[in-house]
């Protein structure tokens, strides 16, 4: 699976749009954009990061 397609299903995972998503981690809507459609290359930390904030905050949430 590919670097955009598994962002896409990260941000799909929260249930998010778009713009949303790009709020939440304060990344420009076009550069996220560019990210999902495959125009430029997002570094593989960064989305080890975002992925790893989603989760954390799901679990926080399961345990209030």
């Amino acid at each position: 699976m590919s670097i955009k397609d598994k962002l896409i299903e990260l941000r799909l995972s929260t249930g998010m749009n778009r713009k949303q998503f790009c709020e939440y981690f304060q990344i420009p809507y076009r550069t996220m954009t560019d990210w999902e459609l495959g125009n430029r290359t997002m570094p593989d930390y960064l989305l080890r990061l975002m992925a790893y904030k989603v989760n954390v905050e799901k679990l926080a949430k399961n345990c209030e």
